[in-house]
């Protein structure tokens, strides 16, 4: 593969098939001015040719437009610069992402669906015990006692005995510390496929894996926005539009219509609905409980009680999935807001068997943490809104083509480079974005520790618009909306009190136990918008701790992990449950000593400078 080298940053970095200079300076974290967000439409991602060969669109005669131009062969390039730069920030370092950690393969040792082959005797006249009895006596020898079956199996019980003249397979459902056992199907021929369904049921998104049970082998995904978002953006609003009549029923059920749908399009060709036996679901509490139609009012009402934090196994027919004779098994939650999107993950991370002290979190609009190891587990939930969502900024939006995903704003010319979700025009900016833009504006000085914008910079950047000050980060002619894309001093604000709630519940939490943050040996970040976060964004606005970079990694979504370990292993199951009874929650709402620490997290990165040594460092 061609290698790129940029002056005058003297950083080289190759370049993969397909990738062009623009793609190679985002991944090198290299500013070139563009707010088109890659698309060719402003002209002002320019660069210089030095040596080596570009296939390229050329630009007043002497530069390449980084956008559209490929490197054939090594090449190096000049970043032009506008105005004379400070040797410190030409050679300024270039941020370093969190490595993704691929988790271990999920075990596979026992799954609480087994298939029992069974050779009965043929009743006679003289011993003609009914088909169903018959039945039962096969599996008590296999040790299964007195299976629950649904009316649709034992309908066709006789006609399957006798297919085979009374050599059958049984489906049986056991979990490992239930006595309960379930009948889901019973076969003259092995089933193949054999399918379970792991599903995510997030606040937002939706996630669903369907999984051959025999080999536990992933066969198709599919995923969508969580339908219920039309009806409100974050829990609170929607534990709210229960309070109408009818609405919590309304929720549940285009939830589940969603479900099916998703289901069927991770099907394929791969299998029918009528071949799933074995649904595992996670999700925080409050979507457990809008899926089961429980009342979640007293989620949110003082001394916040959920209806139930352990379910039991349901039939998929009486959750009202009419199409589905399968079993749904619901991972057990630990709190209101500390659910089983959560407790999954603490297993398919395995940092409740290891000794590194680990933080785990969960980045949503209801931040999770769980600190602990193999000697202990505490956990906490931290309000933090929807603003890494999209929600509450004047022009932000959820994680889709146009959206605005990466900032760089250049510290003398005060011009962005712009990144969008699929190189289209801008039409907003999803929660990277506003993380990255808000770093920015922080880091060159736009905005002062309190998140306000300096009055002081004459740029028609920076300007008072029709809700006080603001940026505005790219003009209406690259926009796909046909109106300027702007950042707010009101969306600073509403980004700056999610990031203290998510920071000082991790520093309460680490200091309940005796600890400080700098003891926290490896931070793992869990869920979808934590695999686009640029750690050094995060860090530089006080979100994450300031801790080594080599000490944080992306772990993907844990929450849908945690379903398909649950789905194949009753032993991770069962620990699910164990870890949901005795991790230690705190309520930080009622925590002595949060609301000081959540006040103090109220600026960029955070009132006592000394948490945040390599960003002060670099502001001096």
């Amino acid at each position: 593969m061609p290698k790129v080298k940029f002056l005058p940053f003297n950083e080289e970095y190759e370049a993969l098939e397909g990738e062009t200079l623009f793609d190679v300076a985002i991944k090198a974290g290299i500013h070139i001015n563009a707010s088109c967000g890659g698309t060719g439409s402003c002209n002002r991602c320019k660069v210089r040719l030095v040596s080596g060969e570009l296939k390229g669109e050329i630009l007043e005669g002497q530069y390449y437009k980084a956008c559209g131009s490929y490197p054939l062969t090594d090449v190096v390039v000049e970043v032009p610069l506008t105005t004379f730069l400070d040797q410190k920030t030409l050679y300024r370092p270039v941020k370093k992402r969190a490595k993704f950690l691929e988790l271990s393969q999920v075990d596979f040792d026992s799954p609480p669906v087994k298939e029992v082959f069974l050779k009965l005797t043929p009743p006679t006249l003289e011993e003609n015990t009914a088909d169903f009895n018959r039945l039962k006596e096969g599996l008590y020898k296999q040790g299964i006692s007195e299976p629950e079956v649904s009316l649709e199996v034992l309908r066709k019980i006789p006609h399957v005995l006798r297919q085979k003249n009374f050599e059958t397979i049984a489906y049986v459902y056991q979990a490992l510390d239930n006595p309960k056992t379930f009948l889901l199907d019973l076969t003259a021929e092995p089933l193949d496929p054999f399918l379970g369904v792991a599903i995510d049921v997030g606040t937002t998104t939706l996630q669903v894996e369907v999984v051959d049970l025999k080999k536990g082998e992933v066969l198709g995904f599919s995923s969508d926005y969580n339908p219920q978002i039309k009806y409100g953006d974050d829990v609170i609003s929607r534990i709210e539009f229960c309070r109408r009549d009818g609405g919590l029923k309304i929720l549940s059920e285009v939830l589940k219509e969603r479900l099916i749908l998703l289901i069927k399009e991770a099907l394929g060709s791969k299998g029918r609905l009528e071949e799933v036996k074995l649904i595992s679901l996670a999700a925080n509490t409050v979507m457990t409980h809008l899926f089961l139609e429980l009342e979640p009012r007293y989620l949110r009402e003082y001394p916040y009680v959920p209806v139930a934090t352990e379910f039991p196994v349901f039939w998929a027919k009486d959750l009202g999935f009419t199409d589905l004779n399968a079993l749904i098994q619901i991972a057990p939650c630990k709190a209101s807001y500390v659910g089983g999107d959560v407790v999954g993950g603490v297993v398919a991370s395995k940092m409740y068997e290891e000794s590194p002290l680990t933080l785990f979190i969960d980045l949503g609009t209801n931040g999770e943490i769980v600190l602990g190891n193999q000697d202990f587990l505490v956990c906490a939930a931290c309000s933090a809104g929807p603003a890494f969502e999209g929600g509450g900024i004047k022009h932000g939006m959820r994680a889709t083509l146009g959206a605005i995903e990466m900032v760089n704003i250049d510290p003398y010319t005060y011009e962005p480079m712009v990144v969008t979700i699929g190189k289209t025009k801008p039409i907003g900016l999803c929660g990277s974005g506003i993380l990255s833009l808000l770093a920015s504006l922080f880091r060159v000085g736009i905005i002062d520790k309190s998140g306000k914008i300096k009055k002081d910079l004459i740029h028609p950047r920076i300007r008072r618009g029709e809700e006080g000050w603001e940026y505005v980060v790219v003009f209406k002619q690259d926009t796909q909306t046909g109106e300027d894309i702007v950042f707010t001093e009101a969306d600073i604000d509403n980004v700056i009190r999610a990031k203290a709630a998510i920071f000082a519940g991790c520093q309460v939490l680490v200091e309940s136990v005796g600890l400080s943050l700098k003891d926290i040996e490896r931070v793992y970040l869990a869920g979808s918008f934590g695999n686009y976060l640029d750690v050094e964004d995060a860090i530089s606005i006080g979100l994450l701790p300031d801790l080594d970079r080599d000490r944080f990694f992306f772990l993907g979504n844990t929450s849908l992990l945690g379903a398909k370990i649950a789905l194949l292993s009753q032993e991770k199951f069962a620990k699910m449950r164990d870890i949901a009874k005795s991790m230690t929650h705190l309520e930080l709402s009622n925590y002595p000593g949060y609301m000081e620490t959540y006040v103090a997290a109220l600026f960029l990165p955070h009132t006592d400078e000394s948490l945040f040594p390599t960003i002060k460092n670099k502001k001096e």
